[in-house]
């Protein structure tokens, strides 16, 4: 069984769309297991970012929005959601998934194939690079970047060359789960957003096996009501064992825990 199809070029061609009423099948969720969630804290963030990726790191969050004219790359103070520092794109471009790599960071694109490496510490681009297809999320295992593409499989790149080693298809109990959308390496598993739902999912990088799923239904801010403002963002702090989520469009930022 796949999940709900919808043409995400279609859905945004406008913001002032309805919402989309979309959610994982009952049957999807329940054949493995499904966790809830506890608010530890609330963290303002800016309303009108379009989040498509999100980093927690050295004590800041590191952002990429899209949008053709809203795309852009931030870092941004966690206790107050200022934003200390930031790039905005060329309009040509509608930015995806960002990761960190070493004193770089990597950040795709959605429809232009293209790549962008950045000097964290400026911003300054150092170089771009191509690939196939659509660019939706990225993160990383250490060794490999993961990046998603909006199918039902992750793809793993050289974090030099950006070439691809190998691909890697998602499943809850043999069904693909596609959608998969940004991506965040949680102490050995790929958390993956899963596009229009309220779901993330919890992915072994070993087998591409759905291990559990984290259902998130009700911490979408009461406030965000466009159709496009879903979940989307996650961020771990390794050093604290923090769980960062938001999403597009949200004036909230919440440190979750997994229960």
């Amino acid at each position: 069984m796949k999940f709900p199809v919808v043409n995400r070029r279609d859905v945004l061609r406008g913001l002032a769309l309805a919402p989309v009423a979309m959610s994982l099948p009952a049957c999807a969720a329940d054949t493995v297991p499904v966790h809830g969630y506890r608010i530890v804290a609330t963290y303002p963030h800016d309303a009108d970012a379009y989040t498509q990726g999100l980093i927690y790191l050295d004590g800041v969050l590191y952002e990429s929005t899209g949008l053709n004219g809203r795309s852009s790359v931030r870092k941004v103070k966690l206790e107050t959601g200022e934003v200390l520092q930031r790039m905005d794109m060329s309009s040509t471009y509608f930015a995806e998934g960002m990761t960190e790599w070493g004193d770089e960071l990597v950040q795709l694109t959605y429809l232009n194939k293209t790549g962008f490496v950045y000097d964290r510490a400026t911003f300054k681009q150092k170089r771009s690079f191509s690939y196939s297809g659509e660019g939706w999320g990225l993160t990383h295992d250490r060794e490999k970047l993961i990046m998603s593409d909006g199918s039902a499989e992750l793809r793993f790149w050289d974090p030099k060359t950006f070439t691809e080693i190998t691909r890697l298809p998602v499943r809850d109990k043999g069904r693909p789960v596609s959608n998969l959308n940004e991506l965040e390496y949680v102490k050995g598993e790929i958390f993956a957003n899963v596009w229009h739902t309220d779901k993330i999912a919890r992915i072994s990088p070993e087998t591409g096996d759905v291990k559990s799923w984290i259902d998130l239904s009700g911490l979408r801010p009461s406030e965000a009501t466009n159709g496009e403002a879903v979940l989307n963002g996650i961020a771990y702090d390794a050093a604290k064992n923090r769980l960062f989520i938001t999403g597009k469009l949200w004036s909230k930022l919440y440190e979750i825990e997994i229960v």
